[in-house]
């Protein structure tokens, strides 16, 4: 009788989660067949599952966009390269202030701490990145955002803090120095939060646009993010000017849909970061369980 019961509660779960699952995807395949969608159909009946009217329009003004293979390219090195080294930067201050023979290590924290809670506001970080020479060169969209989120390193500190401190004294007396400790025996302990901060990271460095508004001029270097910004931008603009009678013009300009193509294209890489990640995930869990 427990089995059946037992049995029965698995199969109304597994369906309960089913049907989250798909009415999950249901603003994802809205925005799909929208991207698909006409913009006269869009004026006329709005949002629509099944669309009275497809079209290529979208895709074809984005696609056609000669610089968006380049800007897609930008933004994977700068996403890969910048996420690599700010995860390995907060990996190691992390352990830096976990690590409880680290001296001076509360003050330390509680400096890191005092820059998540005060801003020194917009004119100082561009002054700074000017004399460091982040401005016209790739580096400048990674290295202003590659300092660590302090809220990222407390994270990794208090995940850290919960290794017991016998492991290094034992790695110690086999004669292993702090490197070794932090990347064969914390690391690997760790990797459930560095994975966590990685995805953070990660999503961080493929959607921002802001640095390259700042620091960059050169078309050549546009993320993708930031020249899908400035196509809907002009898009925009030129109904505006449209409508308001100064452009006299009888074409009609995707954009609602654009918008939509910018969702499906710019979101793709995202959802295949978050399986990958997954595997760390439990395999964290798993190394972390094991005892000898």
């Amino acid at each position: 009788m427990n089995v059946n019961r037992s049995r029965l509660f698995d199969i109304a779960n597994a369906a309960l989660i089913g049907f989250i699952s798909l009415l999950c995807l249901v603003p994802m395949l809205l925005v799909l067949m929208v991207s698909f969608t006409s913009e006269a159909s869009i004026q006329q009946n709005g949002y629509q599952l099944l669309p009275s009217e497809f079209s290529l329009d979208a895709y074809k003004l984005l696609l056609g966009t000669s610089p968006l293979y380049r800007s897609y390219l930008v933004s994977l090195f700068v996403t890969i390269v910048g996420t690599l080294i700010a995860v390995l930067i907060t990996g190691m201050a992390g352990y830096t202030l976990a690590a409880k023979h680290i001296r001076y290590r509360n003050g330390l924290a509680m400096f890191f701490f005092i820059t998540m809670v005060f801003n020194t506001g917009l004119v100082p970080w561009y002054l700074i990145n000017l004399e460091l020479g982040l401005r016209n060169n790739i580096w400048a969209l990674i290295v202003p955002s590659l300092i660590f989120n302090p809220f990222n390193l407390f994270l990794v500190r208090n995940y850290m803090s919960q290794i017991p401190g016998s492991l290094i004294e034992a790695a110690k007396i086999d004669g292993a120095n702090d490197i070794f400790i932090a990347f064969r025996i914390y690391f690997p302990l760790c990797m459930p939060v560095l994975a966590t901060i990685t995805l953070f990271y990660g999503i961080g460095y493929w959607n921002n646009w802001f640095n390259a508004i700042m620091l960059v001029d050169n078309q050549n270097l546009y993320p993708l993010q930031y020249l899908l910004f400035k196509l809907n931008s002009e898009i925009n603009m030129i109904q505006q000017m449209q409508s308001s009678g100064v452009l006299v013009s009888d074409a009609v300009l995707p954009q609602e849909s654009v918008k939509m193509a910018t969702a499906i294209l710019t979101i793709g890489p995202v959802i295949f970061f978050y399986p990958f990640l997954q595997r760390y995930f439990i395999k964290g869990l798993l190394i972390g369980s094991l005892k000898e």
